[in-house]
């Protein structure tokens, strides 16, 4: 076996051409990681949306809650099931809430529009929503035109600031009076307000996007969904709030993932041949070198691993420096379309140890693909001719 420390240092002997090839690796892996990055964000986002004793029930066949519509008889049934939990005082820990979308201008875009998501929400909401809490100013007064803003999208749209006003629709203004934070869910990219104001400003009557109920316990919901679907004269659905937030995640977060992955493939491509450039660069340059050592008996397979282990080391160089750089990305924040509910959705990069290792390991792969061609040929290489370069 030839020693590692002799392959480790015939890359530091090529500064240049080391360098060139492990800076393309490090651009592959930056976005491969990245990607991976901004998928795991979407789920993050999505899944601390829910929690799985809380139940979102909503019009049989919506696949979301802006599909959905729920009238007060259904709302009265959701909320009548035994299995729901109570508050102090005896009340039902319950939530009707109605779901719309409005267009507001995107703040230095040069007049770039987006779809921004409402939540009308009845007074003691935040009972059942436990993780959303006020973090400036007030919440809304019910019966009022005030909202509150979540903090993920605050500023990023025109009149999403406190003390500023945004257009429900033509004629009628809601005041910004608050901001809220949500644990990092998506309902932090959600603007909450009064749900009577909100239904008579979307002309909506008594109707409601979705009912949450929140069970005696999450082992309930079974038994709270077989209850509400069995009626067939009640056109209503059960699902958890968690893993309703789940599938919302899906499509856009796999719309994600297989563009960033097909770019990344194209790239590493490029990254494999820039190594493979490297590597056939050594072979031909060394050619005495490596007679010399099949001359001091090391075997073909031994030269081979020696020149494999050079390009792989490579990588994994690149690869490191990649990871450092898509690990800087988990400060960055922007917003995207969710295809679920056609609205804006922050989100950031969301590294893990579990994705650091899988670029990590990708960046092995390009490692041993782009050398292994280089490393045969050296191997490959007969004795004589070697010794006469």
């Amino acid at each position: 076996m030839v020693p590692i420390a002799y392959s480790v240092r015939n890359l530091a002997v090529r500064k240049t051409t080391t360098a060139a090839t492990a800076g393309g690796v490090a651009l592959v892996v930056f976005v491969f990681a990245c990607v991976l990055m901004l998928g795991e964000s979407m789920r993050h986002a999505l899944a601390r949306s829910g929690s799985p004793d809380i139940a979102i029930v909503m019009r049989a066949g919506a696949d979301s809650e802006l599909s959905s519509i729920v009238s007060p008889v259904n709302m009265t049934l959701a909320t009548g099931q035994p299995m729901i939990a109570r508050r102090p005082g005896g009340a039902v820990d319950a939530s009707g809430e109605l779901v719309v979308v409005i267009a507001l201008n995107k703040t230095g875009t040069n007049g770039g529009v987006s779809n921004v998501l409402l939540r009308g929400v009845p007074d003691g909401a935040l009972l059942l929503h436990k993780d959303v809490r006020l973090i400036e100013g007030q919440l809304p007064r019910p019966g009022s035109d005030e909202v509150i803003v979540g903090k993920a999208i605050r500023g990023r749209f025109a009149g999403l600031e406190i003390g500023e006003t945004i257009e429900l629709r033509k004629g009628r203004s809601a005041k910004v009076v608050g901001a809220f934070e949500a644990g990092g869910s998506a309902y932090e990219s959600e603007v909450w307000g009064d749900l009577d104001s909100f239904r008579n400003a979307f002309g909506r009557g008594t109707m409601v996007s979705s009912v949450r109920v929140r069970l005696s316990s999450a082992g309930a919901f079974d038994s709270f969904k077989a209850a509400l679907e069995s009626d067939q004269q009640v056109d209503l659905k059960a699902q958890r709030e968690s893993e309703y937030y789940e599938k919302q995640g899906q499509s856009t977060s796999a719309f994600i993932q297989v563009l960033g992955i097909v770019i990344a493939v194209f790239f590493s491509i490029a990254a494999m041949i820039g190594a493979m450039i490297t590597m056939y660069g050594a072979v031909a340059n060394r050619g005495r070198e490596i007679g010399t050592l099949r001359a001091l008996g090391f075997s073909k397979l031994a030269i081979l691993s020696s020149f494999l282990l050079e390009s792989v080391v490579l990588a994994v160089v690149g690869g490191a420096l990649g990871v450092v750089g898509a690990m800087g990305m988990s400060f960055v924040k922007f917003s995207m379309i969710n295809y679920a509910n056609w609205s804006e959705l922050v989100i950031g990069f969301d590294p893990t140890v579990s994705l650091t290792i899988t670029a990590l390991i990708f960046s092995v792969g390009m490692g041993l693909l782009g050398g292994f061609l280089p490393a045969l040929r050296a191997a490959r290489l007969p004795l004589l001719d070697a010794l006469r370069d």
